[in-house]
């Protein structure tokens, strides 16, 4: 498996693209994100991984022109994560939370495509009850890191 893809910040905030040897913009990075392709940001000078800036900075970006994906509501609530005595256990909620969106996309698109002559109900049906299984899991993993399995136990919903 190769290496990743090294995109190089310099100073001036112009970002090089060591494969394709040219300079490259912000879009073009999304762009490297949306086609799956492994990359690590780093600064010229420090060689420090400025990855995760970047990327936050195409989120805050594409927040700003398009249809916001955060409502207001969801930024103060994950805002308040961070300090908070759950601040590892939510990341790693919303880590599976994404893996197994990611997948479940997946999965749908190739039920899809594989079921485009059957019954769909069904193929429907049996990806929903997945999808309620891994989210369980997830949920209860959660409920595990945080502390308040038993809790949850002991006091199911009503």
């Amino acid at each position: 498996m190769p290496d990743k893809r090294i995109i190089k910040k310099y100073p001036n905030r112009r970002l090089y693209d060591t494969e394709v040897s040219k300079y490259i913009t912000i879009e073009d990075v999304r762009r490297l994100v949306v086609e799956g392709i492994d990359f690590c940001v780093k600064d010229v000078k420090t060689d420090e991984d400025l990855t995760r800036a970047i990327l936050l900075q195409i989120i805050a970006e594409q927040e700003h022109d398009g249809a916001p994906l955060f409502s207001t509501r969801t930024l103060t609530q994950l805002i308040r994560f961070y300090g908070n005595a759950y601040q590892t256990a939510f990341a790693d909620y919303l880590q599976q939370s994404m893996d197994i969106f990611s997948t479940q996309q997946q999965e749908f698109q190739q039920r899809l495509q594989k079921t485009a002559t059957a019954n769909p109900l069904s193929a429907m049906t049996e990806l929903t009850q997945r999808n309620l299984e891994l989210w369980q899991q997830v949920q209860d993993n959660f409920f595990k890191a945080a502390g308040l399995a038993q809790q949850r136990k002991d006091n199911p919903p009503d």
